[in-house]
């Protein structure tokens, strides 16, 4: 089988508010555990549309990485 090469990821190129699958390519763990993390408070979700999808600020995940302050 032929897998794609996974593409680099820039931080200046992701958007404000990152899906599940954004944070949890990034940081290299399943999507499950981006969803625990939010339950526990880890990181915090926000919650869109009518379904009820997470959302997930890029400040909070690059904090979580150690590369930016907390703000709020």
């Amino acid at each position: 089988m032929d897998e794609k090469p996974k593409k680099k990821v820039r931080l200046e190129d992701l958007p404000d508010l990152l899906t599940v699958r954004e944070v949890s390519d990034l940081l290299r763990v399943s999507p499950l555990t981006i969803k625990r993390w939010g339950k526990r408070g880890k990181l915090p979700a926000i919650r869109i549309n009518s379904r009820g999808d997470r959302r997930y600020k890029k400040e909070a995940v690059l904090w979580l990485l150690g590369m930016q302050e907390k703000t709020e």
